[in-house]
């Protein structure tokens, strides 16, 4: 509760020293339940109202009491339904279904829970069934009681009471919309006492704090695994039944949560929930929004201990870690090929498949990944976005800043360990390591040249195939390669470079 001057409450129009605020209170949901009670009501005029001590209690009361009505309804509705309970007989292993009990009728029913919903003739009645669903019991009072709780009586009927005046979100009980409502304002009321941890969710706190315990109760009973929760058993053991229940109405697509047709369906959809408050950058995934924030923050918590690279997150600080150790854990499964990152892998398959599925829009470009085709179009588009802040350089590849960036400090990273060399990339290394060896790896199928450079070796093959790409634009003059035709392009301008 807040103490300030005097304040007209908004719904009786009274002075008081005592108050809540209507629009931001979200503990009490005083918004949510006096709009529930008069839609009308427009909580804009005067900005940011408030309520009186008297009208909040009033709003409670009768809020409660709308859900009394809604809930006797459901109740109502349900035991009016003919077979809305059910009694078996056991003698001797035998089931027998004897008709004594008996639903009595609208004219005798009323609301009072203290009046039996049934007239029950003395008979060997052990078990009580209800017919909505899978509940028994041997006592007809538990049955009562089961089919008025408002939990179970809303799932029987299906009904959601409970809606978010933000969303379109719908529970069956106010505690449920309670813990949505969370979303919307941003609350965490449950902190870990360890660390700095804040959740939505008593349970979100329970499986946080397995990490400080290391507990994980939920067992699978076919391999090692450990769950802290019972839901995340559940998503394991779909492993090993591969069983994926949740479809894609659209597509051929299948999952084993809900979670990732909701981030597959965003696709379909193209909706981008997750936006950043400080650009314009839009996200379909949550976990994507917050490495795109370090961007605004300069952070980089995730730091190698071999060398001073920093990254935004753990993925990409294990995918650099693999440089350092030569792990290539993605391995062809035609040929002898190994790769560091899954990426590098699909694309090294379209080599075996031919599969180029991206396509530029202008020529007849493809590409292996869509990272490629965007650097691609850059080509078209003029658009250098990579800029040195020392000077005018720009790229259209981050690649080839980086590599810039060494020429103004004087850094070349990549060391021979064989003699003194120096290069400013990694290429450049295994181009030099090769003198060393003595390999030459690209060869020509045709003859028996072979080169140390992928580009040495493409201009030769254009000797095999006749191919002159390179075309002047004055006159009919066609080079196999880009330096050929600059030096041809010097007689059309006079120019002399070498005097």
């Amino acid at each position: 509760m807040e103490k300030k001057s005097t304040k007209t409450c908004r719904i009786c129009l009274l002075e008081t020293e005592q108050y809540y605020f209507l629009n931001n209170d979200n503990k009490l949901m005083l918004q949510f339940k006096l709009l529930d009670l008069l839609p009308q009501i427009d909580l804009n005029i005067p900005p940011n109202p408030i309520a009186c001590n008297g009208c909040i209690i009033t709003i409670e009361k009768i809020y409660a009491f709308k859900q009394l009505c809604i809930q006797t309804e459901l109740i109502m509705r349900n035991l009016r339904q003919p077979g809305a309970i059910k009694e078996e007989l056991h003698g001797n292993n035998i089931k027998v279904e004897p008709s004594n009990l008996k639903i009595i009728s609208d004219d005798c029913l009323e609301i009072n829970t203290d009046v039996p919903v049934c007239v029950e003739e003395p008979s060997k009645t052990e078990l009580y069934h209800c017919y909505n669903c899978d509940f028994d019991t041997n006592k007809k009072t538990s049955l009562i009681r089961h089919l008025i709780h408002k939990k179970v009586n809303v799932q029987h009927t299906g009904e959601k009471p409970f809606k978010c005046n933000v969303c379109d979100y719908c529970s069956t009980t106010l505690s449920y919309l309670k813990t949505h409502m969370r979303k919307h304002t941003g609350e965490k009321p449950f902190k870990c006492n360890i660390c700095d941890y804040c959740g939505t969710t008593r349970s979100h706190l329970k499986s946080h704090m397995s990490k400080h315990t290391g507990k994980r109760p939920f067992k699978c009973n076919i391999c090692h695994y450990c769950g802290t929760t019972k839901s995340s058993l559940k998503i394991h053991m779909h492993k090993h039944t591969d069983e994926k229940p949740f479809k894609c109405t659209t597509c051929d697509y299948c999952s084993i949560t809900m979670s990732d047709l909701k981030r597959h369906m965003r696709k379909h959809t193209g909706e981008k929930p997750f936006k950043c408050d400080i650009c314009d950058y839009c996200s379909t995934v949550k976990s994507s929004l917050k490495i795109h924030m370090h961007k605004h923050t300069d952070k980089k918590p995730f730091k190698c201990n071999i060398c001073d690279y920093c990254s935004t997150t753990m993925s990409h600080l294990k995918t650099h870690m693999r440089k350092h150790t030569g792990e290539k854990p993605f391995k062809c499964n035609i040929c002898d090929y190994c790769g560091s990152t899954m990426s590098h892998l699909k694309s090294h398959m379209s080599n075996h498949t031919g599969k180029k599925p991206f396509k530029c829009s202008v020529c007849e470009y493809c590409s292996t990944t869509l990272s490629y085709l965007k650097t691609h179009m850059r080509k078209h588009t003029g658009e250098k976005p990579f800029k040195c802040s020392l000077c005018n350089y720009s790229s259209n590849q981050s690649g080839n800043l980086k590599i810039h960036m060494f020429q103004h400090g004087g850094v070349k990273p990549f060391k021979c360990n064989i003699c003194d060399y120096c290069g400013t990339t990694m290429s450049d290394l295994k181009r030099h390591m090769f003198k060393h060896t003595g390999e030459k790896p690209f060869k020509c199928n045709l003859c028996d040249y072979c080169s140390t450079i992928m580009s040495h070796f493409k201009t030769h093959m254009l000797k095999h195939t006749g191919e002159k790409p390179f075309k002047c634009n004055i006159c009919i003059y066609c080079s196999t390669t880009k330096s050929s035709l600059k030096r041809h392009m010097r007689k059309h301008d006079g120019e002399k470079i070498f005097k």
